[in-house]
This record gives structure tokens, sequence and C-alpha cells, in this order.
């Protein structure tokens, strides 16, 4: 005779789905001792009563009910069958819809803190993609990149390097920055001064963590960078937006904050202003740090592309004449792939030290073989070729996209030829951004919303678009695109 059975299981277990026939019948067990279908002592049919129910092999119940005992969810009494654990609570018997609960439709029923209504990162998806000046990873060798895994996991392999390690980063990738930055860039640095990181946004955000108590003021240009922000924010700091002209950050308007707020880091783009492009100028530059002195804060240095600078010699960074009180992040991902998210903060030993503490509290410890083929790269000279191979590309790419957009849009924008890094700032003149946003997206084009850029009502409004993805064609339609959407 058939056991009582409050529901059956049938209507819930299908060939169809992806997941095997035994996990099934777990799973929907489970899910009605929880919801009290099945109580306390229940005795379940027997697996060969099951089965036919099912329309299961009988050995598929077996393997379920065997894995349901061995976890505690289910007893076996002997020749008297299976039943549902007296060990178990009764629970709250609640009404079901009809519909069973997925990770896909459940309602949660805890509190949680939900993203933004406009999320930081551009969907993926169809349409046409306009980037905020990202490198053109087609241009990368794949097989350079897939010789440089290969060396990375033999050597791992060889000195037992598949191990948690330091969560500072790889030691010779570690080593590689240091020398890099020290013979190119001008810093004062070594191994110790360096932590890895996955990528410049993951580094910013470490670095805000050990400067940024709930309460705090950090300064941050009117136009900037929005992740940056997002990451004060999220740590409880009063964001304090002060202009930002032709000649980088007022230092002027970063002083009156200062006497007015309790200031603990101000964050900047000097190199190639974000979003403007604009470089920070050297006398600006001296005044902050001599404001950081006088204030006692920190300055957070993004240089997040140092390497394409097309107009004379590049500025060099901050950390270079202020290293104690410069935190200097700077990412790979310009020169490599976004995709290997590798990044770096540079800072006197124990910041790097308060830094690495928070890696091992959210990563551990990175990605070695990422890490060991990435100084691999730049060992062997690779980087460097590379690098010299698209700076030469970006360049034309730069010039090209000049002379689309004086074509397309030189009547409805203005911009200021960069002199550096990937993109171009574009400023409207008598078109609506937010329509013209709004057509955008309808047309499935798609790039970051003017807003975005925006730490204050009154900032002035434009579009950052990169030019180093697109290759001459991609550019054409890109820009062909904006105009229509201008209307």
């Amino acid at each position: 005779m058939l056991r009582p059975w409050p529901v059956s299981l049938g209507d819930r277990i299908s060939r169809s789905r992806d997941v095997p026939m035994y996990m099934q019948i777990i799973q929907a067990v489970i899910r009605d001792i929880e919801r009290g279908r099945l109580t306390s002592g229940a005795y379940l049919p027997s697996s060969r009563e099951l089965a036919q129910i099912l329309g299961v092999n009988r050995k598929t119940v077996v393997l379920a009910y065997e894995d349901l005992i061995a976890q505690g969810w289910l007893d076996s009494t002997g020749t008297r069958g299976t039943m549902v654990a007296t060990s178990l609570p009764d629970p709250v018997k609640r009404q079901h819809a009809e519909i069973e609960a997925t990770m896909s439709n459940a309602a949660v029923d805890y509190r949680f803190a939900p993203p933004p209504e406009r999320p930081l990162a551009l969907p993926s998806g169809s349409g046409l993609k306009l980037d905020e000046g990202a490198p053109d990873g087609r241009l990368f060798p794949a097989e350079l990149l897939a010789r440089a895994y290969r060396s990375a996991a033999h050597n791992a392999s060889r000195e037992n390097g598949f191990q948690y390690r330091d969560p500072r980063g790889s030691p010779a990738l570690r080593e590689s920055i240091a020398t890099m930055l020290k013979s190119q860039r001008g810093l004062p640095v070594t191994a110790e001064n360096i932590c890895i990181t996955r990528g410049s946004q993951n580094g910013i955000f470490l670095a805000s963590q050990v400067l940024v108590s709930p309460g705090d003021s950090v300064i941050v240009e009117a136009l900037t960078y929005e992740p940056a922000v997002a990451a004060f924010r999220a740590l409880g700091a009063n964001i304090v937006p002060v202009d930002v002209d032709e000649d980088g950050i007022n230092t002027d308007a970063v002083e009156y904050a200062c006497r007015r707020n309790a200031v603990r880091a101000v964050f900047v783009t000097p190199h190639h202003q974000f979003p403007t492009t604009v470089s920070l100028r050297p006398e600006r530059r001296l005044r902050l740090l001599e404001l950081a002195r006088q204030f006692g804060f920190a300055i957070i240095e993004d240089d997040y592309d140092h390497e394409f600078h097309f107009e004379s010699q590049p500025l060099l960074p901050m950390a270079g004449y202020g290293p104690g009180l410069v935190i200097y992040v700077g990412s790979m991902s310009k020169l490599l792939l976004p995709a290997l998210r590798i990044g770096y903060v540079a800072a006197p030993p124990p910041v790097i030290d308060a830094i690495a503490h928070m890696v091992s509290l959210t990563d551990g410890m990175g990605n070695t073989l990422t890490e060991d083929a990435a100084a691999e790269l730049i060992e062997n000279g690779e980087l460097r070729r590379h690098a010299r191979k698209v700076r030469q590309i970006y360049a034309k790419r730069r010039e090209s996209f000049a002379a689309e957009i004086d074509k397309t849009l030189g009547d409805i924008a203005d911009y200021r030829m960069p002199d550096g890094g990937l993109a171009f700032w574009l400023r409207f003149h008598d078109t609506d951004l937010d329509q013209m946003e709004q057509r955008a997206a309808a047309m499935g084009l798609r790039f970051a919303s003017s807003r975005s850029f925006m730490t204050r009502a009154d900032a002035p409004r434009g579009l950052r678009i990169g030019f180093a993805s697109l290759n001459p064609y991609e550019a054409r339609t890109a820009l062909a695109a904006l105009r229509k959407a201008a209307g």
C-alpha cells in the first residue's frame, strides 16, 4: 500500500532539467520537509513505489534516499521503511505558490543593501558599446600570453608555488613593477612598497579602506571617476566636490574645503584627469602636496594610463617627489588586457602592510599564475615591445578619431585634443543630453551617462568616449550612431 504523501514530487522532477534526477529528488524532499509538507516521523514511499510514481529507475531513488539518510534528513527503520528524521524540529507550516521557488524567483527573506539604480559598469549584451578609454585587446598576441602562462605554471609546479602566499602579491611581479616605476616614472620604491591588486579600481578601494572611517571627508573633483566616489561612499565618507578646470583640480578650492571639513584624503587623476583628460599643472601639484602636509590628508593618485602620452614627455607622478604623502595606484590593464585584472598600489611599507591585510580579508592572495605570467612578460621585454607597437597604433587612431569627430559632430560638440590617454571628452552645445542618451539606449548604443562623471549638480556635462579600442570602421559607425542619437 502506498504510504501517505502530502504532495506528489512528480510535478517537480523533470528529465529536461540539467540537474541529475537523484539530486532533484533530494531537493524536492528537503523542500517538503522545510515547508512542513513532510513532518518528523512521517514515512516515505518505498524506493520501488516512488520510482514507479516518478517513472525513474529504482536505483535513482535508492541513491537519493541514501544521501538524505547520510545527511540526517531521513532515518531508515529497517523493514518498516524510510521516514523523516525524528530529530528535526517541526517547521512553521506556510502557504506556498504553485511555482517552485528557485534562486531566480525566490523572495528574499533577509535584509541586504541593494545596488544603485544606475550600475557602475555597463551591462553586457547586444548593441554597440563605447568604452571610457579601454585598450584594444585584439592587438595583444594571444600566443604570448599563453606562453607566459605556461612558463608561470611550470615554474610554480617546480617550486611548489601553487600554495597560498603573501597577500601583497607575487614577489616576481612586485619586483618587476618596482623596477619599472623607479626607472620609468621616478618613484623611489622597492618591492616592499608594492601591493598587487585586482585592477586599479580594487587598489582605490583598498587604499580607501585603510584611510577612511565613517564621517571622514574625502575631496574629489566635480567631474571624476564614479567607482572611486562609490568606494568612498560605501565606507561612510562625506564627499566634498571641488572645481576642476583646464589646469586640473583647483587647489584654492581644496584649501577652502580643508578649512571646513575633516579631510582624510584627496582623490586625483593628475596625469590625464578623468574624465576631461587635462593634466594637473606643476604649480598645482606642488601646492596640493603642501596642503597635504599642512592639513594631514593623503593624496590618492590614480595614474591609470601613464603609458600613453602623445605630446612631449609624460609628467612624472606626484608620488615621485611626495612619497610620504601619496598613495599611488596604477594598472597594467591598458598595457596588457583589462580581463587580467592586474593593478598595484605603491606606498610606504606600513601602508602596504595595512592594505595587504585588507587583501587577506577579502581575497586571500590574489592570482599567482596571472601575476607571474605578467612578470614574465615584463622581464622578457615582450610588454615593452607591445607598448611601443600599440602606442603608434593608438596615436594614429587618436588623430583619425579627432578628424571623424570634426566631420560627424563638429557642429554640435567641442573637444580638446587629449595630450594622452585613450579617450576624448566631448562637450555638447544646444543638445539635450538626457534625451540624446535615451535615444542612444533605444538604438542599442551603450556608453557611460554624462551624469555618471558628476559629483555635484552644477558640474559641466559631457561624454567621455574611448577611441583606442575601435578600429576605423568601428569608430565611424560609433560616431554616426552618436550623431543620430543627438537628433
